[in-house]
């Protein structure tokens, strides 16, 4: 075991080379949703579980590296983002260790989150990752997952340079939920915009809910509803706007 700059190598087997000529342009942000960090990266190096990611993030602040940035580690799984799919190819993954929904989903603590901002800076000046591809993976994988969750401080984050935050957007609350087709065709717009994979046209159905709910847990974690409500609109409208400036 090595240890440099306060990192802790812990390699992990699960790792591989990034395809040929794919930018890393991405930064998806995760928690363990495990029982505990042991537990959490000893699967993460089990040869077995086919699962790995560049870093790990412990409570108290210490961070242990398992895959190194210029090799693929396996975390994004079935993802998409701004028209890109195969998400491991071209992101960094780090995994935030939290028992999560399953086992007790809790608060981040200070020192951890303070670290995983650190982390996350420090990635960003070795890498062109624009902050609308700093992300979480219940963005890229909003069917599937629902991490790091809506505990996660992202405005704190963006305050501090890493990722977004649609600054000076009241919270309008939960009424005057979207339904006609008009505007909903509007919601649909600037969460492709945003990058979220959402058909263009239709009801508030199913999918478009469950895409809802991930833009929820990330940028309005005031109520992880799935509804089109003013709240999240204004949010949502706040953060395309932001993003079509990148």
């Amino acid at each position: 075991m090595a240890v440099s700059s306060g990192i802790r190598d812990l390699p992990s087997p699960n790792q591989d080379d990034r395809p040929a000529g794919v930018p890393i342009d991405m930064l998806i942000l995760h928690y363990t949703g495990m029982k505990t960090a042991r537990d959490a990266i000893d699967r993460l190096r089990d040869p077995e579980a086919k699962v790995s990611s560049h870093y790990v993030v412990d409570e108290d602040g210490a961070i242990s590296r398992l895959v190194p940035e210029e090799r693929r580690a396996y975390h994004a799984g079935i993802s998409y983002w701004r028209g890109a799919s195969e998400l491991n190819g071209r992101s960094i993954g780090i995994e935030i260790v939290n028992p999560g929904h399953e086992w007790g989903y809790r608060e981040f603590p200070i020192l951890q989150v303070a670290a995983v901002c650190d982390l996350c800076l420090s990635i960003l000046a070795r890498h062109p990752i624009p902050p609308r591809n700093v992300v979480g993976h219940s963005d890229v994988a909003p069917d599937r997952k629902e991490d790091p969750g809506e505990k996660f401080d992202w405005e704190q984050l963006a305050m501090n340079g890493v990722g977004l935050w649609p600054e000076g957007v009241p919270d309008l609350g939960t009424g005057g939920a979207v339904r006609d087709a008009a505007n909903l065709r509007d919601v649909r717009r600037a969460l492709a915009d945003i990058g979220y994979r959402v058909a263009p046209e239709g009801a508030l159905d199913p999918a478009l809910s469950t895409v809802l709910r991930a833009f929820q847990r990330h940028w309005r974690p005031e109520a992880i509803t799935g509804q089109a409500d003013s709240g999240t609109l204004a949010r949502l409208l706040g953060v395309a706007r932001l993003c079509q400036g990148q």
